[in-house]
This record gives structure tokens, C-alpha cells and sequence, in this order.
């Protein structure tokens, strides 16, 4: 009798650990969602200028925006001039364009840009997408997840990456994060930007540090 009481404990005890700890896991999933896997306060403009509020997601991979107010709707980007949302997982108001945009050919579609900074001569802009985070894994340092049911780890995390564009002259372009091929998009005050650069210390290839050059150039021109 004894001994059955043991293996039903540690049985109890086994499954308890086994829902603890997939508690854990599905408390840190919801809590390091990505920015376009959570509603934000926003507004959309729709093409012909209808302003329309409330709880805003986007999917910029299908360039998708819904709006959560009574119900769902969904626009995709031929039918939005742009949206807003206020972040509140990285902070501050972010501010999306449609633009027509050949991703492959010469073929243009509605696409939705984030607005990163703009000026009377130069805008940036980017896309985002998540990707999966393999760095250090040819020297087995890649970045491991569990898995809640007592799996394997899970090589790779979970990251976001960003895709660059510049509009110059009324072209946009994307950037391919290639230092030189950034001077030559600020070809008249090159030598300038690159000395700001080295004197901030910036990388041709941050988000962050792409946002200042440009709104430097912008400002000396």
C-alpha cells in the first residue's frame, strides 16, 4: 500500500512539474510577442481619406492591417493611404505608407513602409519580418528554447530583422547594407556623413544608427 501511495505522488509530482513548467512557457511566449502579433492603439486612413480608430495589427508579409473595433476588419494595402499605431512593446508612435513597390520584377504592388525619418531630400524606411535566430550555431552556441512537453531543445530563437529603402529623386530603392553603397546614396556630402559617422561611432547596418545619418543629411543639406 505504501508503495503505491509513492508512485502515485511522484506521479502527481511528475505532472505537476510538467504543467509548471508549461505555464513558464506560455507566460514568456505571450510576453515576448513581436510588435505585428499584438493589437495597438491606431488609426487607419483608408484610400479615399476615411479616418477610422481603434485597436490596430498588422501584417506586413501579406501587407495586411486590421482593425479591431466592434468587429474585425480587414484592409489590405491597396485600400490604406496608412496606418499609425502607438507601440507599446518598443514605445512611441509608429507611422506606416502604402508605396507601390516591385519586390520581384518590374511588376508594382501596394506595400506597406514603416517611416523611420524623413526630410526635403532623402527618406528611410524599412519592413520588418521575424526570422529565426541562428547565430553561433556552427560552434554549437545557438540560441535553445524548450520544449514545454519535455521534447528536445529547439535550435534558434526568434528575432526581428529589417529590410532597408531609400526614397531619393522620387525613386525608391532598397539598401543593401553595404557602407559604400550608403555614401554613394549621400553622394554630395559623403565625406560629411562619413565623418559624423566615425565621430559617433554609428554602423552603416543598425536601425537606430541608419535613423541618425539620414536625419544628419537631411540637416546639412
Amino acid at each position: 500500500m505504501s508503495r503505491q501511495v509513492n508512485i502515485l505522488m511522484i506521479k502527481i509530482s511528475f505532472y505537476t512539474v510538467i504543467m509548471f513548467l508549461m505555464t513558464i512557457f506560455l507566460v514568456h511566449a505571450q510576453g515576448n510577442q513581436f510588435p505585428s502579433q499584438v493589437w495597438h492603439k491606431g488609426q487607419i486612413v483608408t484610400e479615399d481619406g476615411q479616418v477610422i480608430q481603434g485597436m490596430v495589427k498588422y501584417d506586413l508579409e501579406n501587407n495586411v492591417v486590421q482593425l479591431q473595433d466592434t468587429g474585425i476588419k480587414t484592409f489590405g494595402a491597396s485600400n490604406v493611404r496608412q496606418f499609425e499605431i502607438f507601440d507599446e512593446v518598443y514605445g512611441g508612435i509608429r507611422t506606416f505608407y502604402t508605396l507601390p513597390y516591385a519586390s520581384t520584377g518590374d511588376y508594382e504592388t501596394p506595400t506597406f513602409f514603416e517611416i523611420l525619418t524623413e526630410g526635403n531630400d532623402i527618406v528611410l524606411l524599412c519592413r520588418e519580418q521575424i526570422v529565426i535566430d541562428n547565430r553561433g550555431m556552427g560552434m554549437g552556441m545557438a540560441p535553445m528554447a524548450m520544449n514545454p512537453l519535455w521534447g528536445p531543445p529547439i535550435g534558434g530563437a526568434y528575432k526581428l530583422s529589417f529590410n532597408y529603402y531609400f526614397i531619393k529623386d522620387g525613386r525608391l530603392q532598397r539598401y543593401s547594407l553595404k557602407k559604400r553603397e550608403l555614401l554613394d546614396i549621400f553622394d554630395d556630402r559623403a565625406d560629411e556623413v562619413q565623418l559624423f559617422m566615425r565621430k559617433n561611432r554609428l554602423s552603416h547596418d543598425k536601425r537606430g544608427d541608419l535613423l541618425r545619418i539620414t536625419a544628419y543629411y537631411n540637416q546639412i543639406k
